[in-house]
């Protein structure tokens, strides 16, 4: 074997600075000008362990032909798959089954030739790598497994960086489960026992293979664009799933003994009960992504059939503070909202699902709010974000401290402004209102459909019409959407039967040009990259407030409000979809009727 790796055939080989060079040259995306200056710049020796695609792409270089675009390493990766006729891969470490990839090939072997496994499919293995005439390996490979390999070309940067990271988890995973299945049980401790505390054929949570799978486990999730990360128990193999874009992504599949270790891991960093696993604990983490940002993660647990379930609630700072139009916010919304929060008094309440971005809103007018003249405060459960111009009081249930009572204590310090996170019963709705009635700014949320619907809410709640006559200034609805990603959406047409359903009932012209999802590699072929919101602005003008009695239906006052001007949720999406932000199918699966 020694003697055959000296003496490669003439095809066994690995790209080199030169002939890439001349290939580009040859394709005319480099000029022989370019190509000369590089290779004086580089040389072969300064940098002789990077590939030379890399050190291409290190030069900044833009396209000698038409259109010019720049030649980054992506766009290298592409043309070096064209010009060996192989299928380019953008590696997607969402798309890839760990486990089974790298069960298939060591990774001393990988490492060794730069190939990373990226697919099992029967005896098919799909391998992805830069160096297109090494073929060493497959042969190797082929007379050994007896499997068949499909060879994709992908970034050599990628395949590095996956080499480490795919074989450290799968590594850890193995290793948490063969510590356990090794470690003797302690003296005295009885079968019972064992069941009660959960910890059969489970990892020490302190285990250091435990501790790398949370280190990853949070940076991949910052690095997928994650809002949210489900740990799943089941049976046997339990799921990993990250909620991305508002849809949930399964990513990997973990042994349920180690899941379990790893969710006592992260129960630990949150100051949780790591023994208690009957009832739902609550907790926060503070870490930093690969980039030095901090970042907070809300943890729930939840007792489930097959073992505790953790979620992860990932909240980005800068997320909570932005401006109105960077949230949605048209310029004739933003000026209505502007308009209705720069009351001195009153009540104003953001409304939509769990997930819509009511927080964002509410953190986002309070920062355009707060001036060091003004005494700012809220009460949340939890604080979502401590900031230094908020004074931030946390409910806490255990001493009697809920909403109502919050509210009652603000009132007593001097507030200008008063923030209550959520209306959730009578007696914190009757606070809020008695607050606004009483010389302050007060804003909140609550769980309605749409705008007018939070009338009939506070009706329900037991709040006399008279107060909300005069307290409630107006009410914001929203939802987020789904934004086109940037890089692959495609113009269309919109078909007019379908807008004119979106519209309805107003009536606004078809836009001459329309875009559609497509799908790419930077949006992982979902057509999708990043949300907004869409607002429904109800400002109570002085007929709205004659219509609010005891037996108001949210329907009149629905009428009412469209006649006055106001946009309905559908409407401000058809405005993103006009922008060519999104598209009609988008907006009709999260504004439903």
């Amino acid at each position: 074997m020694a003697q055959a790796r000296t003496k490669t055939p003439l095809d066994d080989r690995r790209l080199a600075l030169d002939e890439l060079l001349r290939g580009l040259v040859a394709a005319k995306l480099c000029s022989r000008s370019q190509a000369k200056q590089i290779r004086a710049r580089v040389g072969e020796r300064p940098d002789a362990g990077k590939h030379p695609l890399v050190l291409i792409a290190e030069q900044g270089l833009v396209s000698a032909s038409e259109p010019h675009e720049p030649l980054d390493l992506e766009r290298l990766t592409r043309w070096l798959a064209d010009r060996v006729s192989l299928p380019y891969l953008r590696i997607d470490p969402l798309k890839i089954d760990v486990a089974a990839v790298t069960a298939v090939i060591k990774q001393s072997y990988a490492t060794r030739f730069g190939i990373l496994p990226v697919a099992v499919r029967g005896d098919c293995v799909t391998v992805a790598t830069a160096e297109p005439f090494v073929n060493e390996w497959e042969r190797e490979l082929t007379r050994s497994l007896k499997l068949r390999f499909k060879r994709v070309i992908a970034n050599p940067l990628t395949v590095t960086r996956y080499l480490t990271e795919f074989y450290a988890v799968s590594r850890s995973i193995n290793g948490a489960r063969e510590r356990r299945a090794t470690a003797p049980a302690s003296p005295g401790t009885n079968l019972e026992q064992l069941v009660e505390l959960g910890r059969v054929g489970e990892p020490d949570a302190n285990d250091q293979h435990v501790v790398r799978i949370v280190d990853w486990l949070l940076q991949y999730a910052f690095d997928q664009r994650a809002s949210d990360i489900h740990l799943e128990p089941r049976r046997e193999q339990s799921n990993i799933r990250f909620r991305i874009d508002g849809v949930l992504h399964l990513v990997h599949r973990i042994p349920s003994p180690v899941l379990a270790a790893t969710i006592s891991r992260i129960k630990s960093l949150g100051r949780m009960d790591v023994i208690e696993r009957r009832r739902p604990q609550d907790g926060r983490v503070k870490t930093k992504t690969p980039q030095g940002k901090e970042i907070e993660l809300r943890l729930s647990t939840m007792p489930t059939a097959f073992g505790e379930k953790l979620v992860m609630r990932i909240f980005d700072p800068e997320v909570l503070v932005k401006t109105f139009p960077e949230l949605g916010f048209s310029a004739d919304e933003q000026a209505i909202w502007q308009r209705m929060v720069s009351q001195p008094y009153g009540m104003l309440i953001v409304t939509g699902p769990t997930g819509s971005g009511k927080t964002t809103t509410l953190y986002s007018a309070l920062k355009h709010l707060a001036r060091p003249e003004l005494n700012v405060c809220t009460i949340e459960d939890p604080i979502e974000q401590v900031d230094p111009q908020l004074n931030q009081m946390h409910v806490q249930h255990n001493i009697g401290l809920d909403f109502a009572t919050g509210v009652r204590t603000l009132l007593r310090q001097d507030p200008d402004i008063i923030m209550i996170g959520e209306i959730r019963d009578a007696e914190t709705a009757d606070a809020a209102v008695q607050a606004a009635l009483t010389g302050h700014l007060v804003l909140s949320t609550l769980h309605t459909n749409d705008a007018p619907s939070t009338v009939t809410r506070l009706l329900d709640l037991g709040v006399e019409p008279y107060l909300i006559r005069s307290a409630l200034l107006g009410v914001a609805a929203q939802r987020l959407i789904r934004t086109l990603c940037p890089h692959c959406k495609k113009p269309g047409s919109i078909s007019a039967d379908e807008w004119r359903a979106l519209v309805a009932p107003l009536d606004r012209p078809v836009p001459p040009i329309g875009y559609l999802a497509s799908g790419c590699d930077e949006c992982s072929h979902t057509g999708y990259y990043g949300r907004i919101g869409i607002y429904e602005l109800l400002p109570m003008t002085d007929e709205l407030r004659r219509m609010v009695q005891a037996n108001t239906e949210a329907g009149a006052l629905r009428d009412q409000a469209l006649a006055e001007g106001m946009h309905p949720l559908r409407v401000s999406g058809a405005a993103k979809v006009a922008a060519g932000l999104t598209t009609i199918a988008e907006i009709l699966d999260v504004v439903q009727g």
